[in-house]
């Protein structure tokens, strides 16, 4: 019996863009457009009657906007899988950041480019591991991880209780490192802001994300938390109770000079198809913090993150992995996990007690 093909909804109010999305996603294998909607309120109908498995939602729209459908979405369909389509404006990722709050997938970006071969080109680099991520999950939900994964330095968590025994290595930590993707923003705000304001030590984050929506998110979990929370910038010196974020479309990587920690942001070419990268910022974690390190990883598609992992376990940093049922996707942690360079897996609501156990906060 051949596989249920994934029955999609393309909602904008704009005429080109419903014609472009729907002829990018029918060019995607397994992928069927079983309709448009032309502002919210017909979105919310078309779901009810159309049953698709999985929206992209546009935010500026008349009747109901993209943030209102969404709020409906959560409540009414819960299972439904919702790909924001944002501008790249400052509002526009400030929006977005509120969507992914609110329980949208993950998000695309419209093209800057007025040439409409490049233009789809650009959608559908970004639909397709979306599109094969949402086909996974609905289809094969156990594709991702098995029960019975081996891991390096056991830990338990008791959920009940919210008490952690865990293994830490023997080095004193000075820095935390964390690589993440999609459902970032969501997990970030869950996390960053459980930090202490005495946390002794830099946190350096390498989300997923392009330039304008990386500015955005620092500045939301700065609003929401105790620490400072800013966008990475070139030789800024690390300062112990700050949270630098890794510009989008930049690498970010620590060196050392002058007796000095520092951060260098530059255009070194993609890696993973990602910039930045968590495996080129996790390997200049391992040349410069060796065992002094403590790695997380968490939510997101792909495997990045996964051999800067092991050149950090191979130095003797610790590694955190969040687990699966509360991820968004389990890909990355996942990889991390099968690859056996992980000490400890556990929800993403421990995340934070277990950085402060770990660190002596």
């Amino acid at each position: 019996m051949p596989k249920r093909l994934l029955r999609v909804l393309v909602v904008d109010d704009s005429v080109l863009y419903r014609k472009v999305l729907s002829d990018v996603l029918s060019n995607i294998p397994g992928v069927e457009v079983v309709g448009t909607a032309t502002d919210g309120k017909v979105a919310l109908a078309k779901i009810s009657q159309l049953k698709p498995d999985m929206l992209t939602l546009d935010f500026d729209m008349p009747e109901l906007d993209g943030l209102e459908v969404l709020e409906h979405v959560r409540i009414d369909h819960p299972d439904l899988k919702v790909v924001m389509v944002s501008a790249h404006t400052k509002e526009g990722a400030a929006i977005t950041l509120k969507a992914l709050e609110l329980g949208a997938l993950t998000f695309i970006t419209k093209p800057k480019t007025e040439n409409p071969i490049e233009s789809k080109n650009i959608l559908l680099d970004q639909l397709v591991p979306v599109v094969k991520e949402i086909i996974a999950q609905i289809q094969l939900p156990q594709y991702l991880v098995s029960q019975d994964r081996t891991i390096s330095q056991p830990a338990v968590s008791d959920a009940a209780t919210g008490k952690l025994t865990s293994a830490p290595g023997a080095g004193r930590i000075q820095i935390i490192a964390i690589g993440i993707s999609t459902g970032g923003p969501k997990a970030l705000a869950e996390l960053i802001p459980f930090l202490p304001e005495d946390l002794r030590i830099p946190v350096v984050i390498v989300q997923h994300m392009p330039s304008e929506f990386t500015a955005a998110l620092a500045e939301s979990l700065d609003q929401k938390s105790a620490l400072n929370v800013i966008e990475a910038e070139n030789s800024m010196e690390l300062k112990r109770g700050t949270v630098f974020i890794a510009p989008g479309g930049k690498q970010m990587k620590v060196v050392q000079a002058s007796g000095k920690i520092m951060l260098e942001v530059n255009d070194d070419p993609p890696e993973n198809h990602c910039q930045p990268s968590v495996d080129y910022l996790f390997r200049s974690i391992s040349k410069v913090y060796g065992k002094h390190a403590l790695g997380i990883i968490m939510t997101g598609m792909g495997s990045d993150g996964v051999l800067g992992l092991r050149l950090m376990k191979r130095l003797g940093a610790q590694v955190i992995a969040q687990d699966k049922q509360t991820c968004v996707v389990f890909g990355m942690p996942g990889e991390a996990i099968n690859a056996g360079v992980v000490d400890l897996v556990v929800p993403l609501r421990h995340i934070a007690a277990e950085i402060v156990h770990r660190v002596g906060v």
